[in-house]
């Protein structure tokens, strides 16, 4: 059977702590191990290929220069002060004018809600970290089959409180309500962290364990006993850039 190419730039908006990066790598290296991964697995084959583009210093290839552009978490809100961070908005605009995909995952999935007719802030109910049991509660073609229950390792203090125009809720818990959505077939966002591993959940609780304060880290890891679903994901992500190519 004939393989496919999928073309995904990385936009990459934050980098993992000088301490953690021998042991855990960077995020580009995460996600480019989650989505080979993903990609090795696909039928029909996929044959994958990634580019790196940091964001923060105006790095944006032309907006139809790739399949789908995956937007990644950063330490900073969508609503704080920086001009990169409305760049990139501005950009995503020209993205999605041209046709192509848009893929964010936590920051990305904050500003594609915030820009794009919705509204992120700070949660109420404080952080978000360890695994997180969610519900999904609206299936896309490219969901394979499986349970209604999809687990993250989250890390974050701000939500999504309103869908931007146009949106379909597919991911739920009542910690976050918004927890993932789909823009007709161009946008998939998801507040959790599907590149993780444990072990980074782990180091970065700890580091934040006094702002966190002692109930949240210890809640968090505990919850690190829990089966997560990043490979399930992985195989969205792929699925999802594949179904525009596969029906053309």
């Amino acid at each position: 059977m004939k393989s496919s190419e999928v073309d995904i730039a990385i936009l990459r908006t934050d980098e993992v702590l000088p301490q953690f990066v021998c042991r855990h790598g960077d995020y580009p290296d995460m996600f480019t191990a989650l989505l080979e991964k993903a990609a090795r697995a696909h039928e029909p084959p996929v044959r994958l290929r990634l580019s790196v583009y940091d964001v923060r210093h105006s790095e944006f290839p032309a907006p139809d220069a790739h399949d789908a552009h995956l937007i990644t978490g950063s330490r900073l809100s969508v609503y704080d002060d920086a001009p990169w961070i409305r760049a990139l908005a501005a950009y995503l605009e020209d993205v999605l004018r041209a046709g192509r995909k848009v893929i964010g995952i936590c920051f990305g999935h904050q500003l594609m809600a915030h820009f794009f007719g919705g509204r992120t802030e700070p949660a109420r109910a404080g952080w978000a970290v360890g695994v997180q049991e969610n519900r999904i509660v609206s299936s896309e073609p490219w969901m394979e089959a499986g349970n209604g229950r999809l687990n993250l390792l989250s890390s974050h203090k701000d939500q999504v409180t309103r869908l931007p125009d146009g949106a379909k809720l597919i991911v739920s818990s009542d910690f976050c309500p918004v927890g993932g959505f789909v823009m007709g077939d161009q946008v998939l966002t998801l507040q959790g962290h599907p590149e993780f591993e444990k072990d980074y959940s782990r180091d970065l609780m700890v580091m934040r364990r006094e702002m966190l304060g002692e109930e949240t880290f210890q809640a968090g890891v505990a919850s690190l006993g829990r089966e997560t679903d990043e490979e399930r994901v992985g195989h969205w992500i792929i699925s999802f850039v594949c179904s525009g190519k596969e029906a053309a």
